[in-house]
């Protein structure tokens, strides 16, 4: 490995005026450079929870099985999904929207996924129910 000499001799020939008049300009733009990289972390680091907070009300439709469509009442509070009136709900919703859940009612239980966007979602679903398997979408609207 060979080192230049020419960095070295820079750095000599570097002139006293020179070298405070660098301190100085340093001195004067660091609150400018700092504040501007303080903002873009802090902008990087905040989240915002709470975008998809609410009750929201889901509409079930039976696609495929010998099950009967039917409405549950959710809530979203940060990331978490749970029920909002019977049943055990368990799930999470990203800062983006993308849900997912699952539900047990008795002997009843259903996973789903999809998207929530605003005050509105829409998605998949498929579970026992009543002992019968079925599948369909779903539907949300924010109360």
């Amino acid at each position: 490995m060979t080192i230049s000499a020419q960095p070295i001799t820079s750095f000599i020939d570097f002139s006293r005026s020179r070298a405070l008049r660098w301190a100085v300009a340093a001195a004067l733009l660091a609150p400018f450079v700092l504040a501007s990289s303080a903002d873009a972390a802090t902008r990087m680091v905040i989240v915002h929870p709470g975008t998809f907070d609410g009750v929201w009300n889901v509409m079930f439709a039976t696609q495929a099985g010998n099950c009967s469509s039917n409405s549950f009442p959710f809530t979203v509070a940060g990331t978490r999904v749970s029920s909002a009136g019977g049943g055990k709900v368990t799930g999470g919703v990203s800062r983006a929207g993308i849900v997912s859940v699952h539900v047990s009612v008795g002997a009843s239980k259903a996973s789903g996924n999809g998207r929530l966007a605003g005050s509105t979602g829409a998605g998949r679903w498929s579970g026992i129910i009543q002992g019968d398997r079925c599948s369909g979408t779903w539907q949300a609207t924010r109360s």
